[in-house]
């Protein structure tokens, strides 16, 4: 089975892992969307052993790397991925405690990111966490010229595509039942979003939409 090997999760998953293990339930089921390689799905279970991980994506590629990865990794809380279109309105997953997403809302539609934000509204818990993680333009602009430069690559591939704007997606967030709790500068001029569904108090010492 082919197991296919990233380097950006190979980047960027010690940086994410350290504000995962700040934000998220201590126990409970963590839904990863669009799991691509697999990488992060075997690394974050590994660091998060009270949590029942459970990783997903739509590409049947995609799949076959993420079954190798957990096959190899051969854990107790890591589950066999789930092939899951965000667009559905049935994911197949019931209640969960943590949703997290890296990379996938610029290279994809719009309406990627309004079915991910919508099935966080309806399969995140009470007090649950949504955590969303690459590049984001705030207050109508990029964070670096890479991004922007990179931001053109990605719109000249497919018109549908593009770094979102943050505040388009609080908004979002908003009408799904999901308050804005932080955002994290990330190395790479990438960002952190953590979202808890209504409002929820103790996310881990989280201040309100810090920056």
């Amino acid at each position: 089975m082919s197991k296919a090997t990233w380097s950006a999760p190979e980047r960027n998953k010690q940086p994410i892992l350290e504000v995962l293990q700040r934000v998220l339930p201590s126990t409970g089921t963590l839904l990863e969307i669009a799991s691509g390689s697999g990488q992060h799905a075997a690394y974050f279970a590994e660091k998060l052993p009270a949590l029942r991980y459970l990783p997903s994506d739509v590409d049947p590629e995609n799949l076959r790397s993420i079954r190798a990865w957990v096959e190899e990794a051969r854990l107790p809380n890591l589950a066999p991925p789930l092939e899951l279109d965000v667009s559905s309105q049935a994911w197949g997953v019931g209640q969960v405690d943590a949703i997290f997403n890296a990379n996938m809302i610029h290279i994809a539609p719009w309406e990627c990111a309004l079915g991910l934000i919508s099935g966080a509204g309806r399969h995140l818990r009470s007090g649950g966490v949504l955590v969303l993680y690459g590049p984001f333009r705030i207050d109508g602009a990029h964070t670096a010229p890479s991004n922007a430069a990179f931001d053109q690559s990605l719109r000249e591939r497919d018109p549908r595509w593009g770094v979102r704007d943050l505040e388009a997606l609080v908004a979002l967030a908003e009408t799904a039942g999901l308050s804005f709790e932080e955002r994290v500068a990330m190395p790479a001029n990438n960002q952190t979003l953590v979202f808890s569904r209504d409002g929820a108090a103790d996310l881990g010492g989280l201040a309100p939409a810090s920056s």
